[in-house]
């Protein structure tokens, strides 16, 4: 059964909205074509792959029976009333509101939002420093106990062999947050110029400049290298927002998988999925990808990404007889 969910207090509503459409920072037409390049073809280029992973996401929803996307030009068209979009699934809202924190940062010296809020960030690299170290002293439990996350003694020697790729880095606040837990190779990006503008800015501020902030779409992304390490933070939330969002999502999975290491982890935030609905997409992408042949010729599954732990310590509610968290952090290893 899906998992119910709180979207963002009005106040938090009516506050989004006033900084998505600053007038003096852009305007209707440079939203638009800013809307644009959320599309598989981004400001980033087109290549025959990029069209063909869109065509193979496209057919999988197709044989899913699910609705097929709509094809929006502009964040000015009126959004299908069978999805759950927002203007937080559009670049344009991004790259404005990245430009008012920069405006803010070098007005004021103020770091921006912390998507989430700073303890549930806070929760996130201490757990996740706890895991990798588990990892990497070959212990692979269902779960790790954190009812009382620890400061593991002699850790950092564990972590700094352990290279980090944050996607939809936005203020590059995590990375800085990891860097305190003893993670050293460190890498955000982000397809909005002006976070990563804002990232590097804040790291530079911070006696961070070791760590790389790179311009780059999760959807169409450029980078050749895998890490070990992969953390999401709201990105996958913002990816099923979009207009075209089950297609995009699909595109998701395929190019973070690309990214992750053998027997790498990801760990990955959300406020718009509960734990189950997590671990239930992965293993549709499991079921789409992961059909191998074995020496026999049969044919034999093999997941690629596989749950590892999830995190157990964020406050619950009761609500409707089900009972549920605002946030869900889950983490998956690559196989």
């Amino acid at each position: 059964m899906a998992g119910f969910r709180l979207g963002p207090d009005d106040s938090e509503i009516s506050q989004q909205q006033s900084r998505a459409a600053p007038a003096d920072l852009i305007s209707d037409d440079d939203r638009s074509v800013a809307a644009d390049s959320w599309s598989i073809k981004s400001d980033y280029g087109s290549t025959l792959d990029d069209d063909q992973r869109h065509a193979d996401a496209a057919e999988d929803l197709s044989a899913a029976n699910l609705r097929a996307p709509s094809d929006y030009s502009s964040d000015k068209e009126e959004p299908d009333s069978d999805g759950v979009t927002s203007m937080l699934g559009l670049q344009s809202y991004w790259d404005a509101a990245y430009a008012d924190e920069l405006v803010n940062f070098r007005e004021h010296g103020h770091a921006g939002e912390v998507w989430f809020g700073a303890n549930v960030m806070e929760v996130v690299a201490a757990w996740t420093k706890t895991l990798c170290i588990d990892v990497s002293q070959g212990r692979m439990p269902n779960h790790v106990d954190n009812n009382k996350v620890e400061y593991v003694e002699q850790g950092h020697k564990f972590l700094s062999g352990w290279s980090v790729l944050d996607i939809g880095t936005g203020n590059g606040l995590l990375l800085q947050e990891l860097s305190k837990q003893g993670f050293s190779d460190l890498t955000g990006t982000d397809y909005s110029e002006g976070a990563i503008d804002l990232a590097r800015n804040l790291a530079n501020r911070d006696g961070l400049p070791n760590i790389n902030f790179l311009v780059d779409d999760i959807l169409e992304t450029k980078l050749e290298r895998q890490f070990q390490l992969v953390v999401d933070k709201g990105t996958l939330d913002a990816v099923g927002l979009h207009p075209d969002g089950a297609i995009k999502r699909l595109v998701y999975w395929d190019s973070v998988s690309r990214l992750m290491a053998p027997g790498g982890i990801l760990v990955i935030t959300s406020c718009n999925n509960t734990k189950d609905e997590l671990v239930q997409e992965v293993e549709n992408f499991n079921q789409r990808t992961g059909v191998t042949q074995d020496q026999e010729g049969c044919k034999d599954t093999a997941p690629l990404l596989q749950y590892l732990s999830h995190v157990r310590t964020y406050p619950t509610f009761m609500f409707g007889g089900s009972v549920g968290s605002r946030v869900a952090t889950v983490a998956f290893i690559r196989n």
